[in-house]
């Protein structure tokens, strides 16, 4: 799969919500995960995919109720992804919030190996 394949395949996920779906098609077993710095929810860097799955439980059980999801298309760069990614959510015991990310993603023998987070 080329980083533009891995790239579209990504987006697509993210847009319906399927996280854990994403990260089992196309994230390498080492993969690292990184949460911006400020993030108390999170520890700042997760390492392997179990433990990156884990996370993504670990937030979806933190949302009461997903509103809407927007994802942008990827621009792709050699062996890098970006995107933006927009949630309006409802979070347990926050109330409603929009959270706007840039997600950068990096590619190795066509896997994600790497994934950063900036707010």
């Amino acid at each position: 799969m080329t980083t533009h394949d891995i790239a579209e395949r990504l987006v697509a996920h993210c847009r319906q919500g399927k996280w854990e779906a994403a990260q089992k098609e196309l994230y390498a077993a080492d993969a690292v995960s990184i949460e911006p710095d400020g993030n108390s929810a999170f520890a700042k860097e997760t390492k392997g995919l179990n433990s990156i799955i884990e996370k993504g439980r670990k937030f979806d059980g933190m949302v009461e109720k997903v509103h809407s999801i927007e994802a942008s298309d990827p621009l792709v760069n050699g062996n890098s992804i970006a995107f933006v990614l927009k949630l309006d959510v409802t979070m347990k015991g926050q109330g409603r919030m929009a959270m706007s990310e840039l997600c950068v993603y990096h590619i190795k023998d066509s896997k994600i190996v790497y994934e950063e987070f900036h707010m």
